[in-house]
């Protein structure tokens, strides 16, 4: 087992305290840090995650709370990973990314495509969890496949033909409930979790993806997998200077991208000694000196590429960045010594 972004945790306060019970003794109980239970950026033991739902359920005795847990979170849980899913061209290629990139999330559990566990034609499976040989708890593997589940259907806008679930384990509370959950047949003590689904599934279309988003989603997965240390100040940096003209410049969806709040971007920055407003500023003044320079665009265009709203936007930040025009800029830079 190993590392999870505490984003895992979400909606496990509310059930517990729904069912009268104590979410922050039950946390320290399993070993996991109070702050946790409300914060979505802590990387977290998923051993302390599983050992808190199965310790939850039991003390509560509520057999399907990893269940219940699951209706309480969303895709956006996900942080960047979302982004790039929601905006994916096709179910498929937004499960490819999933499995790819789930790492950001959760670094050993994955989304795998597989034959179908029952050899029906036209039918295959995905199958949910951590690599052969590593078992997971019950509840973390009902909370992760109806997470899916639910996935699966916002993605396709609507039920998407489940045809079997398949649990790695016995059903840990009444099978009716599975079923009316999962709304297909739910077949428990199996080699692994998996949905079994049709073969055209993947092929079909995500209604209004945004390749952009995609785009600026998938760069900075990228990004992360190779330079998980960097600042939060220079990741920022990166996707401000990535997202510059794409009308995506607020402090709102680039925290997103980073799979934190506005305010906790906020924060991080502040502790490094900068904020988004600076940085935004830096990378404006730093783009629009060498399209001044360097290129012979319009000065309406040089706006838009740095997400300015027009040429006299444009001149009036000249002026603060140089104490000169844009145009004089320009020319200082074309004019031979």
């Amino acid at each position: 087992m190993a590392w999870i972004r505490s984003a895992g945790l979400r909606g496990v306060r509310d059930v517990v305290e729904e069912l009268g019970g104590d979410a922050d003794t039950l946390a320290t109980r399993a070993g996991l840090p109070r702050p946790a239970l409300d914060s979505d950026e802590l990387l977290i033991r998923d051993t302390a995650v599983a050992t808190m739902l199965e310790l939850a359920a039991r003390t509560l005795n509520c057999p399907d709370l990893g269940l219940r847990v699951a209706l309480r979170q969303d895709l956006d849980l996900l942080g960047p990973l979302a982004i790039a899913v929601r905006n994916s061209r096709s179910i498929g290629e937004a499960l490819d990314c999933t499995d790819k990139y789930l790492f950001v999330h959760a670094r050993s559990l994955s989304v795998e495509l597989v034959a179908d566990p029952r050899n029906v034609r036209g039918v295959v499976g995905y199958r949910y969890g951590y690599p052969p040989g590593i078992t997971a708890p019950p509840q973390s593997i009902d909370m992760g496949l109806l997470f899916l589940h639910r996935t699966l259907v916002q993605l396709n806008g609507g039920q998407y033909g489940l045809r079997g679930v398949e649990l790695p384990h016995q059903a840990v509370g009444p099978m009716t409930r599975y079923e009316e959950l999962f709304g297909a047949h739910v077949t428990a003590g199996c080699a692994a979790a998996v949905l079994r689904v049709p073969r055209s599934l993947s092929s079909r279309p995500i209604a209004d993806s945004d390749l952009t988003a995609r785009y600026l989603a998938l760069s900075y997965l990228e990004q992360h997998q190779e330079n998980a240390e960097l600042t939060v100040t220079t990741r920022t940096r990166g996707l401000v200077r990535q997202s510059l003209g794409t009308g995506r410049l607020d402090v709102e969806a680039t925290a997103t991208l980073l799979a934190m709040s506005a305010r906790s971007l906020q924060r991080h920055l502040a502790g490094e000694g900068s904020t988004y407003g600076a940085i935004l500023d830096d990378v404006r003044r730093e783009r629009a000196g060498v399209l001044l320079t360097e290129t012979r665009l319009p000065l309406a265009q040089i706006a838009a590429a740095v997400g300015l709203d027009d040429q006299a936007t444009f001149s009036r930040y000249a002026r603060r960045w140089w104490s000169a025009t844009a145009r004089e800029i320009r020319q200082r830079a074309t004019t031979p010594l």
